[in-house]
């Protein structure tokens, strides 16, 4: 037994063509979610919120680093020279939460004992501190978190697997000439959605074409499904959905690799729980939330660069779509709890995407 490493997920073969699926003990087992919660998420990039929230003078907005699952209480500020931090925002003295919502402010104080810190989170000043020693100390200091800004768009991670220009990267070749310096939020289409099921068969389901016939006619109007594509990239899948005649698609420019084609979406995930569904009018960012090994949220976020096209094509009704989706999986959330199922197998032809978030699931959770 000496140095070998217990697997506590079955190994996903590289050759699909022999590959099984997670078994059913992956979507229902609580210390397997527990697992992942710490080796999946803990350092993942996240979207935190969006550039607007931040404070135009200085000042502080806190954000949570995924709700409901780390609920990691953070805080945007803005200083003197302009400089956004993501820090802390809890108080280094005795854990107090310093900031429970937006304001414009020169410090940050906290209510419980008067401790006070710069902006950028340098520890300043705290009453009745006379005989401490070694103080104020590096431990004093508001701890900083990686984040960045993309596009308008706030992601944070507490501790990064790899760096966010990466983490985003795999995008870049197919909407490079998207304007994306265009997008506005728009609060009125983005909407919560709460499903009755483990958080990767929602993304397993994401991550597949091959049910679109079956279980989403208006989608099916609207796409041609015999020439969906799947692209794998690490990191990351890109799943290209090509239209039907007389639908509106990209304008696609020479330089895109999908140059001539009819492209009437591009739905990206990256991983693990992040879809950027961009639509010739704009981008929905669907950002899954697990909440119980058997309960999960999903964020539809939506950004509008050409509110001409909102009602047309593919992103024409994302929320019927949505529901035809939660319908699926949840149905497949009661079925891999059956004592009598065991694990599934992948088609080639039209599960790569599956096959290759389960390898990364897989070796994330497996990681010693």
């Amino acid at each position: 037994m000496g140095g070998r490493k217990h697997k506590i997920l079955p190994r996903i073969d590289r050759n699909i063509a022999r590959a099984n699926t997670l078994p059913g003990k992956a979507y229902s087992s609580e210390s397997l979610f527990d697992l992942m919660k710490e080796r999946v998420f803990v350092p993942s990039w996240q979207w935190v919120g969006n550039e607007q929230d931040l404070p135009e003078g200085t000042g502080v907005f806190p954000v949570e680093f995924m709700p409901e699952l780390l609920d990691e209480p953070l805080i945007f500020s803005k200083d003197n020279n302009g400089k956004t931090h993501l820090l802390s925002n809890v108080c280094t003295h005795r854990g107090n939460i310093l900031a429970n919502e937006p304001m414009p402010c020169r410090e940050i104080r906290c209510s419980y004992h008067g401790r006070r810190f710069e902006l950028d989170g340098t520890f300043k000043h705290m009453p009745h501190t006379k005989g401490m020693e070694d103080f104020p100390s590096k431990c004093d200091h508001l701890p900083s978190v990686s984040f960045e800004n993309w596009h308008g768009l706030l992601f944070a991670s507490l501790e990064p697997s790899v760096d966010f220009k990466t983490f985003i990267s795999g995008m870049n070749p197919w909407i490079k000439s998207f304007p994306l310096d265009k997008m506005e939020y728009d609060s009125s289409r983005s909407k919560t959605y709460s499903i009755n099921a483990h958080w990767a068969l929602y993304c397993d389901n994401f991550l597949e074409g091959f049910h679109i016939p079956f279980v989403h006619p208006g989608l099916t109007q609207a796409l041609d499904v015999a020439q969906y594509e799947t692209h794998l990239f690490e990191g990351g899948v890109l799943q290209t959905g090509i239209a039907k005649p007389g639908e509106v698609v990209f304008e696609l420019p020479e330089s895109s690799p999908d140059f001539g084609k009819q492209v009437a979406a591009y739905y990206f995930w990256l991983f693990p729980n992040i879809m950027f569904n961009f639509y010739p009018w704009g981008l929905s960012m669907n950002v899954v939330y697990p909440q119980a090994v058997n309960k999960t949220k999903v964020d539809f976020h939506t950004y509008v660069w050409d509110a001409s096209l909102v009602n047309q094509g593919a992103g024409a009704d994302l929320h019927q779509t949505e529901m035809e989706d939660e319908a699926v999986v949840e149905s497949v959330e009661r079925g891999i709890r059956s004592r009598l199922y065991q694990c599934g197998r992948f088609s080639p032809a039209m599960e790569q995407g599956v096959h290759h978030f389960h390898r990364m699931l897989t070796k994330c959770v497996n990681a010693t």
